[in-house]
């Protein structure tokens, strides 16, 4: 689990595609084009930095002023999500939490981050610690160790280690609390966070009536209702490929009103003697994975699919798929890289009903 997993690159269409550039500016993008059929919509983009990632919204609207409306509702809410939920911001919520809890003391903390908190503890349960979101104290070494190039020092890793476990964090839902069990533990929601975000995006925007939508926040996609006269949203998913087959098209699935997530490692790792460790810390170990894997998950909702994700990234494909098939509405999509360069791919049940073939010449519409 990460803040920032910049590695996904999956692209959505209609209209753009997202590629692996440095944005340090806030850009504001409005497209318009006369939609087909009996609604009068208009197709707008915008573009911010929100969470540290590109956000980009699609969306269809009557006017200018609907669209103007509806987007800055979307970005308020990542706004104050990010204010609640950042790791890098000393003075957000979460952070005051780790600093100030004091030992076993119920501390009352807002809906948003209660929410969060409920499902990451939830999914922890059912993951048997895959899913961890305590792994703070881990997760800073690692960002050192990928800066300085080195592996964290053992004896530090040791110590991160014991300030992790989910089971040392306590929720009380009547009082709305958090309760820390541990000493100087961490809380790293930078494998939930951006799917919520997302999530609280499109309900801001349907409540201005705004219904057909797309949100891609740094890879965690959240769909709306389809275009206009169109039954769904093409979503192209970055997957492991052979060197000899990098050019080969890469799979695309359709989904709407529905979440999609990619975790892998593609963009961020750190290789020690010929060992390629990725950024997404195994709890247990305190290490990072060392099998290059993909992990598409289509659900419902962006914090199911944002944080399934990294729980089945740590969990392996026979681990990740049999919970996978244990939940509903929720599908998987696994691409692992065998010994040799050989590349395996399994999925869950129902994932390749979501699959679009012979679409190739069809992808920018």
């Amino acid at each position: 689990m990460q803040q920032r997993r910049l590695y996904r690159s999956s692209r959505c269409w209609p209209g753009w595609v997202i590629r692996g550039t440095s944005l340090f500016l806030i850009l504001f993008l409005t497209v318009q084009t006369p939609a087909l059929g009996a609604e009068e919509l208009n197709r707008y983009e915008f573009l911010q930095i929100r969470m540290g990632i590109p956000v980009i919204i699609t969306l269809y609207a009557p006017t200018q002023l609907i669209a103007n409306q509806a987007s800055k509702a979307a970005y308020d809410r990542f706004r104050e999500i990010d204010r609640i939920m950042s790791d890098y911001d000393p003075d957000s919520e979460l952070m005051q939490l780790c600093k100030n809890a004091k030992l076993g003391e119920q501390n009352k903390v807002s809906r948003e981050l209660f929410e969060v908190l409920q499902a990451a503890i939830s999914l922890s349960v059912k993951t048997d610690g895959a899913f961890d979101v305590t792994v703070g104290p881990v997760v800073k070494l690692w960002r050192i160790a990928r800066r300085r190039k080195r592996l964290p020092d053992p004896d530090r890793l040791e110590s991160a280690l014991g300030k992790v476990g989910y089971k040392f964090v306590r929720l009380n839902e009547c009082e709305q609390s958090v309760s820390l069990l541990k000493e100087k533990m961490q809380i790293d929601l930078g494998g939930i966070a951006k799917g919520y975000a997302a999530d609280q995006a499109r309900t801001a925007m349907k409540k201005l009536g705004v219904t057909r939508l797309l949100i891609d926040a740094g890879g965690d996609i959240v769909a709306g209702d389809p275009p206009p006269n169109r039954d769904y949203w093409r979503i192209e998913v970055e997957k492991l490929r052979r060197k000899k087959d990098e050019a080969a098209p890469a799979p695309i699935v359709k989904i709407k009103n529905a979440a999609i997530a990619t975790s892998g490692d593609a963009y961020q790792n750190l290789e020690i003697n010929g060992t390629r460790y990725s950024h997404i810390v195994n709890p247990e170990s305190g290490l990072g994975l060392t099998t290059p894997s993909t992990v598409t998950i289509i659900a419902p909702t962006g914090i199911q699919a944002d944080s399934l994700a990294s729980a089945v990234s740590v969990l392996g494909t026979e681990k990740g798929l049999r919970l996978i098939n244990s939940l509903k509405n929720v599908e998987a999509f696994i691409v692992t890289s065998e010994e040799g360069g050989a590349v395996s791919e399994s999925s869950s049940d129902r994932f390749r009903d979501f699959f679009i073939e012979n679409d190739v010449n069809h992808r920018l519409e």
